[in-house]
């Protein structure tokens, strides 16, 4: 399987100012695609019917609350911003799937599926897509064929989810797995520990990175832990499985040595690992599970970012500056831009461009264009997805990164370091 890396230019600038990791400059952006060109795509999710560009349109959002997935829902609010809402006579339709919504499940599908019930409605996007997901497309299609569906984040299993919509973007869980340890060594960490819990691990998404970021670990001679910690959605709660990894934390810096890096795939995890890690003076943090400056740092450092909510080179000045304040410079990262908030943003500015004709629906440069958008100043990358066992691809199944940017230093430059032909195959 040969990985073609296809450049795609996109020219937007923007003037930045990062304490402690970049001056003050001019920055063009640059979105860039890989993608395994020796596989066969494949997709059973049918094409939107309708071809003409129609007048007036109506793009409906479904996110999580506040409490639950607050970026992904302001990426929404962003897009309502720009385009206006529905009651108000816009463009915009924005929706909440339940909070617990694995128990909820048929609300969830109820929530998403009765946005086809819209005689404008064009498009629908679901961001995080969690369990129901699917079904609620599938309903939207027998009734809707017109209607774009669109998928961030899925939760289901990557063949399902493909089977009902017309385009799935999920974090690039394949080269993630081999770019964090990358970024790891280079910064000269010696140990990577990976915590996590039985029920992510049954993910084939995490099953899969976790196995990566094992292999990437011997390939380059660090030493790979996977430790066990609380589940939060056991009967210890978040609160139970937040107090484990503050007492945890000195005993692993102990045990494993301050150039230890450190990787959660659950986000109640992130905050309590990164306040002990800024106390502690020593270990390292290279980006969360679903990166943002707003993923567990305002909490762990005590950061008031109410004034500056949804600026995000601004709320990621004032964390760097924190985290440089407190001695961290150099050894906690990020993405610049919020991960959830960006494919909220960027998933409703593909479909409008896409339904306006401006844009092809499974064109990478095109969908890289509008998460730019909604990114200045920072790269992505990405691959299609691709069955490690098979080696078939889903040509509607788009895995994205972005570049990773580390406090007190600056842009690591992941997105131009090219992933080994073996990580996708690694299971």
């Amino acid at each position: 399987m040969k990985k073609v890396l296809v450049l795609l230019m996109v020219l937007l600038t923007a003037t930045f100012a990062f304490a402690g990791g970049a001056s003050e400059t001019t920055t063009t952006v640059t979105a860039t695609a890989t993608t395994p060109a020796a596989t066969t795509s494949e997709s059973t999710a049918s094409a939107p019917a309708e071809t003409t560009v129609p007048e007036n349109f109506h793009i409906g959002i479904v996110t999580g609350t506040v409490s639950q997935s607050e970026d992904d829902l302001r990426g929404a609010e962003a897009l309502i911003a720009e385009y206006g809402s529905v009651a108000d006579g816009g463009m915009i339709q924005h929706l909440t799937y339940p909070d617990n919504f694995m128990e909820e499940q048929e609300t969830t599908i109820s929530v998403i599926a009765g946005l086809a019930d819209d005689p404008l409605m064009k498009a629908v996007i679901v961001n995080q897509a969690v369990p129901g997901t699917t079904e609620a497309f599938r309903r939207i299609k027998e009734v809707r064929p017109d209607i774009i569906c669109l998928a961030g984040e899925a939760h289901e299993d990557p063949a399902v989810i493909a089977s009902a919509a017309d385009l799935v973007s999920n974090n690039d869980f394949v080269s993630r797995g081999y770019l964090i340890i990358h970024t790891a060594h280079e910064l000269g960490c010696d140990t990577f520990v990976h915590i996590s819990f039985p029920r992510h691990l049954s993910m084939e998404t995490m099953s899969r990175r976790l196995a990566i970021m094992r292999r990437t670990c011997e390939e380059l001679g660090m030493t790979f832990v996977s430790v066990s910690a609380p589940d939060p959605t056991s009967d210890v709660g978040i609160a139970g499985a937040q107090q484990y990894i503050l007492e945890q934390a000195p005993a692993w810096i102990e045990q494993y040595g301050p150039n230890t890096a450190f990787f959660c795939t659950n986000d109640a995890h992130t905050e309590p690992l990164l306040r002990q890690l800024i106390n502690l003076g020593a270990g390292y943090f290279i980006e969360a599970d679903l990166p943002s400056p707003l993923m567990g740092y305002p909490g762990a450092l005590g950061i008031d970012l109410a004034d500056v909510a949804g600026d995000f080179p601004a709320i990621l000045k004032r964390v760097e500056d924190t985290v440089v304040e407190r001695g961290g410079a150099g050894r906690f990262g990020t993405w610049a831009y919020s991960y959830g908030y960006t494919v909220s943003a960027g998933l409703g500015q593909h479909a409008i461009n896409v339904i306006r004709g401006e844009s092809e629906l499974l064109n990478r440069a095109d969908i890289m264009k509008a998460f730019a958008k909604y990114s200045p100043g920072a790269s992505w990358n990405g691959a299609n997805y691709v069955n490690a066992d098979t080696g078939v691809g889903l040509r509607n199944y788009f895995l994205v990164y972005q570049d990773t940017y580390v406090m007190g230093r600056g842009y690591m430059h992941v997105t131009d370091v090219e992933v080994p032909e073996w990580a996708y195959t690694v299971k």
